[in-house]
């Protein structure tokens, strides 16, 4: 299962977004608590398609995409050299597939921000910073230790990448904005470098922040955010919070209030999914529906696999529907009469929605 890791600096919300996104329920503190451990749970990806499947089926259970999210200790200045618990900051979320940066602009006197002001493009710079710190330092340890070896001569593609990304490091700029190449980035990918993952930027906000649409330093947050090619989304976490302890009934009458249509936090779970390049296909039936998380691209007969290895060494044919198909027609029996059941070899390359029912024999 992949993973997404929630950094930004203290006191910014970062637990309570992790809280949200697991429905965990980790301690949060409007003090700095000296917290070291990292806090570990799974996220449902929220997705109105399994709803109305769900609806349309009466299964006996449902089985949303889901994603592990980990809330690693607040960020400070100097981490990449150690400072505060930098190493163990660096250590956990270097083994993220992707990163959550939450950034703070909401004021509050009775939580005290780290940085006494709220600036936040130069939260963001400070936390971007020690994340590109740490990877120079890795890569220069690495050069090294080519450089000084005996293998030298077998290793020079590998150090011809490093001193690229050397170069581009030293220029602030994010390994993921180098365009290396797919070679390149395979050469390096047991580095798990940190500024080479995807990045969501979570602004988190007030709730008046939120229905008047503006917060101290915005248009700068989103020249900077364009320019690091960073996907932002604005929140408000304290309002989150409180949207979900309440019924759907007034969940819904809250969101018509605040002026939004879902809850922001169902826009963070799906774009998480969507960075890291994942889709879902769906299986149906009366004992389960269920969404079956893979990467774009996938071939059928490898998506079958993710149901069961069985499945893939014995497949036959995928039987597909598009979700949207069934959506619009309201049943299978009509789908069908429609034309618009198919059936797909072992190469087809399997779409975001798809409904697929496995064919196979062992």
């Amino acid at each position: 299962m992949l993973t997404c890791g929630i950094i930004g600096l203290p006191m910014v919300g970062k637990t309570t977004f992790f809280n949200l996104l697991t429905q965990a329920k980790a301690e949060t503190s409007n003090f700095y608590s000296g917290r070291t451990e990292t806090n570990r749970a799974i996220a449902r990806i929220p997705d109105d398609r399994i709803d109305f499947l769900s609806d349309l089926y009466r299964p006996r259970r449902t089985i949303y995409a889901q994603l592990e999210v980990i809330d690693v200790v607040g960020l400070v200045r100097g981490s990449s050299q150690g400072q505060g618990v930098g190493n163990a900051f660096l250590t956990s979320v270097r083994n993220a597939d992707m990163l959550i940066q939450v950034v703070r602009v909401f004021e509050n006197p009775e939580v005290p921000h780290p940085e006494n002001t709220i600036d936040p493009v130069r939260d963001v710079e400070t936390i971007n910073l020690e994340l590109l710190l740490a990877d120079l330092e890795m890569v220069e340890k690495r050069i090294q230790r080519i450089e000084a070896g005996k293998k030298k001569a077998e290793q020079l593609k590998e150090l011809d990448i490093l001193k690229k990304i050397k170069v581009g490091l030293e220029e602030e700029r994010s390994i993921r904005n180098l365009g290396l190449t797919e070679e390149e980035a395979f050469q390096i990918r047991s580095f798990a470098f940190l500024t080479e993952k995807p990045m969501l930027l979570v602004v988190n906000l007030d709730e008046k922040q939120l229905r008047n649409n503006h917060y101290p330093g915005k248009s700068q947050l989103e020249a900077y955010a364009l320019e690091k090619g960073i996907h932002m989304l604005e929140v408000c976490g304290r309002a989150e919070m409180e949207i979900s302890e309440l019924s759907q009934e007034d969940q819904k009458a809250f969101l018509e209030d605040l002026g939004i249509t879902e809850p922001g936090i169902h826009r963070v779970a799906q774009a998480m999914y969507h960075h890291l390049g994942l889709i879902s296909f769906f299986t149906v039936g009366e004992d389960e529906v269920r969404a079956w998380t893979i990467e774009k691209n996938t071939p059928a007969k490898t998506a079958a696999g993710k149901i069961h290895s069985d499945i893939e060494r014995g497949f036959i044919r995928a039987e597909v529907v598009k979700y949207h198909d069934l959506h619009e027609l309201g049943s299978m029996v009509k789908v069908k009469e429609k034309g618009l059941f198919r059936l797909e070899g072992k190469d087809y390359l399997v779409q975001d929605g798809d409904i697929i029912n496995f064919r196979f024999n062992v």
